[in-house]
């Protein structure tokens, strides 16, 4: 190496990336799991992934407050006992919900899974969900959300999903205190008899593994009453909003307020779904954006603007997100606008939609460095029906896609009398 020399610099699109594959195998019951054997420290992460969101309960935050009590006690331990399991091992469990599915993974060195898969199996299979947990549950959550609910910022983010969606779908659907308060343990265990217990689940597991990472599994899930995802949710109807301008106050002595602007836009398997990503790249969706040069660095309305397409399974939205201070709230939608409009009119510059190319392929090499990333990329395609080659088509059009494609895909999508307007003060 001549030190004397700079290092010859490439851009990122001159990368080959490739997508290290999974190895799938099956539990004696049926469930798949999906692995991937990579990393160099002897760690792993095992997902289960249940068909258990807030799209299957009948009641709201039934499916919300079902995962997140799963560690809060047992017929045989406590939520002290369960806690303490974790600590003593160095590992983490967590859980969350999302509309579809609901998620428990397990975080924890490679040679302790035979001692923690047992007490996941005891989580899915045994949770008690007794009434004092429930209580203090209630408690803390009504405590946490009249703290929110004096955020703009919070109360925006529930109100634009219940005008593009309507408030009793499951994109749309908030939750209140009532909501809680009307929930009993009863509610709990039969939403968990059918979802977790007798559930649809996958397994993702992916750092160093052990060699018998299948029998483990097979051990600890594969003689449960669980079965495979079968791809198939029943179709919602979605009620928007007739309106589309909304301007709401939430505190008097606020000083700036929160500004959402989206539409409804496909899911990923829209053929134009790709190309917007470019698209909204250019226009608000990394920190060199369009939005971001202008209403951020130019006229200095905002600390931060961006915009993205949100991730559903079903239908989703295409969103721009800010708070700026309440006298410049409509300048800023004005500007948003404008910026709309000359990429409607106008072919971005050859070296402009080069930044762009380079920020989205380097964002994907990011996420190939390392066995978690490899895993939430595949996760990503997996629950939402898709393959392998939709990676490389992605990685494709990244490269490829032209300037008057993009602003033909302008004038299709970023129109403004499609888009609604909130903004909550």
């Amino acid at each position: 190496m001549n030190r004397k020399e700079a290092p010859i610099i490439k851009d990122a699109i001159e990368f080959n990336l490739q997508l290290k594959p999974y190895r799938q195998f099956i539990l004696n019951n049926g469930v798949p799991v999906y692995s991937v054997d990579a990393g160099t420290q002897e760690v792993v992460q095992v997902e289960l992934v249940f068909y258990a969101g807030n799209w299957f309960e009948k009641q709201n935050a039934i499916a919300f407050v079902t995962n997140k009590l799963l560690k809060n006690g047992t017929s045989h331990k406590t939520a002290f006992q369960i806690n303490e399991e974790f600590e003593y091992y160095g590992a983490f469990c967590s859980r969350a919900c999302y509309n579809e599915t609901a998620v428990v993974s397990l975080s924890a060195l490679s040679k302790y899974l035979p001692a923690l898969l047992p007490v996941i199996r005891e989580m899915i299979t045994d949770s008690v969900f007794a009434d004092d947990e429930l209580n203090i549950f209630k408690q803390n959550f009504n405590q946490q959300l009249r703290v929110n609910l004096q955020k703009c910022d919070f109360v925006a983010n529930r109100l634009c999903d219940a005008y593009l969606y309507g408030k009793n779908h499951p994109y749309g659907t908030y939750t209140e205190s009532s909501d809680i308060d009307a929930i009993e343990s009863s509610m709990l265990k039969n939403f968990f008899k059918d979802y977790y217990i007798n559930g649809q689940v996958a397994i993702f597991v992916c750092g160093k593994l052990p060699g018998n990472i299948e029998q483990l599994l097979n051990n600890a899930f594969g003689d449960l009453p669980l079965r495979a995802f079968d791809n198939k949710l029943t179709v919602l109807k979605e009620t928007p909003a007739t309106e589309k301008k909304y301007r709401i106050q939430n505190d008097a002595e606020a000083v700036q307020g929160a500004i959402r602007i989206a539409r409804p836009f496909p899911n990923r398997h829209h053929p134009d779904f790709i190309k917007v990503i470019v698209l909204n790249a250019l226009f608000g969706g990394f920190f060199g954006s369009r939005l971001m040069s202008n209403i951020r660095e130019d006229k200095g309305y905002t600390y931060g603007i961006h915009s993205y397409v949100q991730n559903h399974i079903q239908n989703s939205a295409w969103m721009i997100s800010t708070e700026a201070g309440k006298d410049v709230c409509e300048a800023t939608i004005e500007e948003v606008y404008k910026e709309m409009k000359i990429l409607r009119e106008e072919l971005v510059a050859e070296d402009e939609l080069l930044l762009v190319r380079n920020y989205l392929i380097g964002t994907i090499l990011g996420d190939l460095d390392g066995p978690l990333q490899i895993m939430g990329r595949w996760k990503n395609l997996l629950l939402n029906n898709l393959t392998e080659d939709y990676f490389y088509k992605t990685i494709d059009t990244i490269k490829t896609i032209s300037a008057e494609e993009l602003r033909e895909l302008a004038k299709k999508y970023l129109n403004p009398t499609e888009f609604y307007e909130l903004v909550v003060i």
